[in-house]
């Protein structure tokens, strides 16, 4: 099979109730380490390569949760196995070859674990599936006491996602009769073989209010932390106003510079460039192009966090430091937080805008200009 006939959907079941989870709420639609169980689980199979289309089965109760998400929402069944079928029906004639089919649950998916399966299905399997093998000891147990043991050689705790040759599952679930624990037992009764791949211990499926401790322990040290600092100074020169992290300042003297001159500004945005390992404004708006000439800053503060939302990353929190001894930044800095936090569309609390002075050295202290030193905290989950 070629690339260009290897074409695949996802079926994301998310229509149980998951009650012994507890929390009220279905657990999909939970809280976890920042987001949505749902969200972290879509959020991996959007950005995964191999994946063409997703669908998400849902209960009929929970479309409002569902609501903004940028993926094909299907109603599902009664029973995980109809909820599956429903999934799969929807992809009916699209042209698609291959399906995974995961459990929402299991919001610890990783991109290997995805391509893994994925791998088997290109070279030949009609079915595979990721797997770990069981390493505990195995007891049976009779009113509460063992009452043997079963060796755990060849065995296996089963995962998802779980990929089919497309048409064979299709056809294995319109013929199973219902009951499956999951959809390697609806292929295997149907005479397909299932190939094992590696699994991963994060790949855990949320059963138990405590799984949502260990998800959110195993999430939240996957994050990519960047830190990124900035420095920028321009130089006085007649004019009767500074512009500061975006506010209009009166003084007897203005900033010198190409663009609006805006020293905060451009130590913030350098600092966001930075943490992107993506050069400063110089790179981006260079000062030789006449367009920036007296250009308002907040253009080039709003590209870079843009570009760092285009990169998944969020920030965390913005701090910038003035450094002059005139004009007195103390009365204005709310209002620079403010106009700060408008344009990056960031919280308040999360800006820090202060000053110093230079104790009357060098040029800050000659009052021959103003510098701004500012750090950057960004954070991709």
């Amino acid at each position: 099979m070629t690339n260009s006939d290897f074409k695949t959907a996802a079926v994301i079941v998310a229509a149980g109730r998951g009650t012994r989870a507890g929390g009220g709420l279905p657990k999909q639609w939970r809280p976890l380490a920042g987001r949505r169980v749902a969200d972290w689980t879509l959020a991996r199979f959007v950005a995964h390569p191999g994946i063409d289309h997703i669908v998400l089965v849902i209960h009929p109760d929970d479309h409002s949760f569902a609501e903004g998400l940028e993926v094909e929402v299907v109603h599902g069944g009664a029973t995980r196995d109809a909820s599956v079928q429903a999934g799969l029906e929807a992809l009916k004639g699209h042209g698609f070859s291959h399906v995974l089919i995961h459990d929402v649950a299991r919001a610890g998916i990783s991109d290997q674990t995805i391509t893994a399966v994925l791998d088997a299905l290109r070279n030949g399997s009609l079915g595979a599936a990721p797997a770990l093998p069981v390493t505990d000891a195995l007891w049976r147990g009779t009113d509460g006491k063992v009452s043997g043991t079963q060796s755990r050689e060849n065995l296996y705790r089963a995962q998802t996602p779980q990929g089919f040759a497309y048409d064979a599952i299709l056809a294995a679930h319109r013929t199973h009769p219902g009951g499956a624990a999951d959809d390697v037992e609806v292929a295997r009764a149907a005479g397909l073989d299932v190939a094992i791949v590696a699994g991963d211990e994060g790949n855990l499926k949320i059963t138990t209010p405590e799984d949502f401790a260990r998800l959110d322990a195993h999430l939240r040290g996957r994050m990519d932390i960047r830190l990124g600092n900035g420095f920028d100074v321009h130089a006085f020169e007649s004019g009767d106003h500074v512009t500061l992290c975006g506010v209009n300042i009166p003084h007897d003297k203005a900033l010198k510079g190409h663009s609006d001159a805006d020293v905060g500004m451009h130590a913030v945005t350098d600092a966001i460039y930075g943490a992107l390992a993506k050069g400063d404004i110089g790179r981006h708006f260079p000062p030789s192009e006449a367009e920036w000439k007296g250009a308002d800053s907040a253009i080039f503060l709003r590209h870079a966090v843009n570009l760092a939302k285009e990169m998944g990353f969020a920030i965390s929190n913005i701090d910038c430091t003035l450094i002059c001894e005139r004009p007195k930044v103390g009365p204005h800095a709310a209002a620079m937080t403010a106009r700060m936090s408008e344009i990056m569309d960031l919280d308040a609390d999360r800006v820090s805008i202060k000053a110093t002075t230079s104790e009357k050295l060098g040029f800050t202290g000659r009052e021959e200009g103003i510098a701004a030193l500012a750090t950057a905290t960004l954070v991709k989950s």
